[in-house]
């Protein structure tokens, strides 16, 4: 192996007092819908937001005099960026971030804000890597690879020894894979120390690709997903060695699985995860069976996603679940009727949020009109009265936000 159990304790000595020492808390409602014991590891409790914090310092702190008079520099669509940046800084070192131009403007401004000088170039993370490779030759810097070095996979690692220092008694650990760099780190350690505990690692479907290098087949992943923290298209060459060896599974997560980890994350335990960091609760709610009854946890391995992003996926939740509908009305257009009508939804126990008049566009007779009423609910079981009043109260109405239920009248 590259990367020891040596190793990783050496990191943890040289991270002492210098990244937070996370917590690993239980997760109790997740855990009882899943139907095991659950715990969660905080990464995104670092300054930085991510596990990245971790093997970013201790590459740094490997670096020679000359080697940091030179500076460093690393491409990254956010996370790695952040922790570089940040522990460049604190060092004195100067430092160049290369992120892709579709990076998240929070994730940039960031960075930029942590003391690094940022390029954007590339539409991909490979067009990116190669610009970075350019700088780096040009300008002398130092290359500190996202994933694929001995001491950031060493870095990473003391997560692994945290997690067992915590709950020694874990069956299974549940890790995101990218480039594998934070699995190819905690598996070390925790095979090392707990040889019977199971790893298990996370891709998002549309970027395969450990999974695929491990079944020896070529790489072919591409797309937009919520987890561009683990959207990676070439895997380590260090770290694919280390989880060939150590991992017993990789599992894919949808894109709707991952929103609607995010989602749990938020509203049953009150943790911010971004996609990639929220990968192992969505493996664990989408295949709940293959864990149930076992002692697990799992590494939320980031926090940073735009708040717009995060408002977009907790409302989208809502409607999902029927607790926030589109209701269309139909109604003659004529005084007063508008005001019958809200007054059926708020008996019923709606909160009207928002409502629009289609007179002009709809297909209706000219007396009239479709009423589009956003309406707050408990849940589907309470869409379904509120449709049966409007029934009961001569409106024919029909549900237009979700699946689950029937309204149409």
């Amino acid at each position: 192996m590259t990367v020891t159990i040596d190793d990783i304790h050496a990191a943890a000595g040289q991270l002492a007092g210098q990244v937070v020492r996370t917590p690993t808390i239980e997760a109790r409602r997740l855990g009882e819908l899943i139907g095991c014991e659950l715990w969660l590891k905080l990464e995104n409790l670092q300054f930085t937001g991510s596990f990245k914090d971790r093997g970013a310092l201790v590459k740094l702190l490997s670096l020679s005099e000359e080697e940091r008079r030179r500076g460093v520099i690393a491409m990254s669509a956010g996370n790695h960026a952040q922790g570089v940046a940040h522990h460049a800084t604190r060092l004195g070192i100067p430092a160049t971030i290369v992120m892709p131009v579709f990076a998240p403007f929070t994730k940039v401004s960031r960075t930029r804000a942590l003391g690094a000088k940022v390029v954007l170039a590339g539409e991909t993370l490979d067009a990116s890597y190669e610009a970075g490779l350019e700088i780096a030759e040009r300008e002398g810097r130092v290359w500190v690879h996202p994933y694929d070095d001995p001491k950031i996979i060493a870095g990473q690692g003391t997560i692994g020894l945290e997690l067992l220092e915590d709950r020694p008694e874990l069956d299974c650990v549940v890790v995101p894979i990218g480039g594998g760099g934070l699995m190819g780190g905690i598996a070390t350690a925790v095979k090392a120390l707990s040889p019977e505990t199971e790893l298990v690692g996370v891709e998002a479907e549309l970027f395969p690709s450990m999974k695929q290098v491990l079944r020896g087949e070529q790489p072919r992943a591409g797309g937009t997903t919520l987890a561009d923290g683990i959207a990676v298209k070439t895997p380590g060459k260090l770290t694919r060695e280390i989880i060939r060896a150590l991992v017993s599974d990789i599992l894919l997560v949808s894109e709707s699985e991952l929103e609607i980890a995010v989602s749990s994350l938020a509203e049953l335990q009150k943790v911010v995860a971004e996609g990639a960091g929220a990968a192992g609760v969505a493996a664990l709610l989408g295949q709940a069976e293959r864990f149930k009854g076992r002692r697990v946890a799992t590494v939320i391995c980031g926090g940073n996603i735009d708040v717009r992003l995060l408002s977009g996926v907790l409302n989208r939740a809502l409607v999902r679940d029927g607790r926030i509908v589109r209701l269309r009305v139909s109604i003659i257009d004529q005084p007063g009727t508008l005001a019958r009508l809200a007054q059926v939804i708020g008996k019923s126990g709606g909160n009207i949020v928002e409502v629009v008049h289609q007179r002009l566009f709809a297909d209706v007779p000219a007396k009239q009109a479709d009423i589009d009423c956003i309406v707050e609910t408990r849940n589907t079981e309470h869409v379904a009265e509120i449709v049966e009043g409007l029934k009961e109260a001569g409106f024919s109405s029909r549900v237009l936000s979700t699946k689950s239920i029937d309204g149409s009248v």
